[in-house]
């Protein structure tokens, strides 16, 4: 029987082949963290005597922060990921691990200090000490020294109970407008989505950019994306003319160009090399 994917697999391009080559967990944050955090996360891969793998991921509208050790070269990097609007492909090689924290959408906010838009970090790879200071590249060092990621990820959750900020309504707000975002697949134009929560579009726009990092019509456009690649890998028949026209594409052809910028390969083709059983020995 096929298994299912685990749930820290959202996102992950071609999940069956990538996870035969790494492995992934994700865990809660502490009540104190909640609001600021969406989950911590952990990563291991041992490839050696094997090639490199590169990883394709269909991002959503998150900011993380990674710390990244490659175990057989010594060779670590320290970072915070704005939200990544087009493609991201990460390559690992030998044996290694990451620990790191997703935040929710707007969760980083609060942690930037006054008026610093999420916006300043979308679509960059920024060091740890351009939001945490010197502190920041200290936790770093001793994440890397840990015998485990076990260890690192309770330095990191530690790092961020110390620190945790004043909560931050707006904040919230954001992470609930994209939470509901997510939630109704029906939800297709940001002047429907902004009747919705009670904002004017302008407002909204600028919400979005102050603690998303993205406008709300990429945020709604990637998330209807998530939803045709889930469906694309689901081995189950798609009607993707239908698809197209519940996510609000006017033509299957403008889909088919979206999901393919997105994801890599257009959505029929994915959907025979990414499906239940299809990947098995790649």
């Amino acid at each position: 029987m096929e298994r299912p994917l685990p749930g820290g697999a959202r996102g992950i391009l071609h999940a069956r082949t990538g996870l035969e080559r790494f492995h992934t967990e994700r865990t809660a944050p502490p009540p104190a963290l909640a609001p600021f955090v969406d989950f911590f996360w952990v990563l291991h891969w041992d490839l050696r005597g094997r090639p490199p793998h590169r990883q394709r991921l269909l991002t959503l509208p998150s900011v993380h922060m990674t710390f990244t050790s490659y175990l057989t070269s010594g060779a670590t990097r320290a970072r915070i990921v704005g939200v990544v609007r087009d493609e991201f492909v990460e390559e690992i090689a030998d044996d290694g691990r990451v620990v790191g924290v997703g935040f929710r959408p707007g969760g980083v906010r609060p942690f930037l200090g006054d008026g610093v838009p999420v916006s300043a970090l979308t679509g960059r790879f920024a060091g740890v000490d351009e939001v945490f200071g010197a502190d920041g590249l200290a936790l770093a060092g001793e994440i890397f020294a840990a015998p485990g990621a076990g260890e690192g990820l309770g330095l990191l959750t530690e790092f961020l109970v110390a620190r945790r900020p004043e909560r931050d309504a707006s904040a919230e707000r954001a992470a609930g407008i994209v939470e509901r975002i997510s939630a109704r697949p029906g939800l297709l134009r940001v002047d429907e989505l902004a009747e919705d929560v009670g904002l004017s579009p302008r407002s909204l726009q600028r919400l979005f950019h102050d603690y998303v990092g993205v406008g709300p019509k990429w945020v709604i456009r990637r998330f209807r994306m998530q939803e045709a690649h889930e469906r694309a890998a689901s081995g189950s028949p798609v009607d993707w003319a239908e698809v197209a026209a519940e996510l609000g594409y006017a033509d299957q052809a403008h889909f088919t160009r979206d999901f393919t910028a997105a994801v890599g390969t257009p959505p029929a083709r994915y959907a025979r090399e990414a499906g239940p059983g299809q990947e098995a020995g790649r």
